[in-house]
């Protein structure tokens, strides 16, 4: 099977406009917390720094259908944001503007996890309850399928290198690729189980978290074979991963409830706790500004971390929300209140 992936680019930046039901607005909040720093190779004074300051934030939320259990989202070509609907098995579409959404199914057991947008524009989903690889033709709602040669892979994200291949990872223990005309291709994780978040760095080299390994996974694109890059917190696990724009992998650290900062360059790591007594990372993003953003699950919030200060700033939103994931494009991070069956939008400037 021959891929679909090396397309031209038509992703395209937009911002949304209207209200939503649920609106919070926090634009001058002191850093709730001090970041405390650990781990090899650290040093007092902050190692990566943000181009341009931190600004106002204000959260939004926005209802989608009853019982969709929104996931992951993917801000879409068109100015709209793509997201994945676990539990009625479809992907879903939410237009900012009117607050409308539409729905496409994506075939029977379906329990779709990750959606991205490929360089071909269209949604790329990860579905867990496929054991598959979908893709999605925007305009018509036609989809495609790379079906896993590894059963019951319980899939999770994905992410594009450079050269227009899918990696992807599977929490039961497995890494793979779509792509090189190869159709789908898995490998056996180190340690087993737990591949979660993936990222893919500017030079082409995909990372992925292990929750279960608590480790930052590299794969070499070259050979497929994947290493450890090993925390300095033991069993912190691991739970997603995001790249800056100088090739630098956040990570948000689970069991530790901190945030991680990796150098593929020098090796090193920095982490650093979040605010709060017991707090809880679940997702990462940083955005086209180098800000990194999390999702904290036991004060039901959203935090900034600003690395020029090495401080967070935390943003509540509703409470037991359940935000998985976090992605954005210029002025928005968005995220899914999976519990709630809303989508919640960050403006950021």
């Amino acid at each position: 099977m021959r891929t679909l992936l090396v397309l031209s680019l038509v992703l395209a930046a937009c911002a949304p406009g209207v209200p939503a039901a649920v609106k919070a607005t926090p634009t001058s909040a002191p850093p709730t917390s001090s970041a405390e720093a650990t781990g090899s190779g650290a040093s007092s004074a902050a190692t990566a720094r943000t181009s341009t300051a931190p600004g106002p934030v204000t959260l939004k939320e926005f209802p989608v259908p009853a019982g969709s259990g929104p996931h992951d989202v993917a801000p879409a070509a068109d100015g709209g944001v793509w997201f994945t609907a676990q539990r009625s098995g479809q992907l879903g579409w939410l237009d900012p503007k009117t607050g409308q959404t539409k729905m496409i199914a994506l075939g029977v057991g379906s329990a779709p996890h990750g959606v991205i947008v490929g360089p071909d524009g269209a949604p790329w989903i990860t579905d867990g309850g496929l054991n598959a690889i979908v893709r999605v033709e925007p305009t018509t709602g036609a989809t495609t399928r790379w079906n896993l040669p590894t059963p019951n892979a319980n899939l999770n994200t994905a992410a594009f290198d450079k050269a227009g291949t899918l990696w992807f990872t599977g929490q039961n223990g497995v890494y793979g690729f779509v792509g090189r005309d190869q159709g789908v291709r898995t490998f056996t994780a180190p340690r087993g189980a737990g591949p979660y978040g993936i990222t893919v760095t500017p030079d082409g080299v995909p990372f992925f978290a292990s929750l279960a390994g608590s480790y930052l996974g590299r794969i070499d694109p070259r050979t497929t074979e994947a290493s450890i890059a090993e925390p300095p917190t033991k069993a912190q696990g691991t739970r997603r991963a995001w790249t800056d724009s100088k090739g630098v992998v956040w990570t948000s650290e689970w069991n530790a409830g901190q945030l991680g900062r990796y150098d593929p360059k020098t090796e090193q790591w920095k982490e650093w706790k979040l605010p709060g007594a017991r707090p809880q990372a679940y997702a990462v993003f940083v955005d086209d500004r180098d800000i990194v953003w999390l999702s904290e699950w036991s004060s039901s919030s959203i935090v900034r971390f600003d690395a020029a200060t090495e401080t967070f700033t935390s943003f509540p939103h509703a409470p037991n929300g359940g935000v998985r994931q976090l992605h954005g494009r210029p002025g928005e991070v968005w995220g899914a209140l999976s519990a709630l069956d809303k989508l919640l939008l960050i403006t950021t400037r």
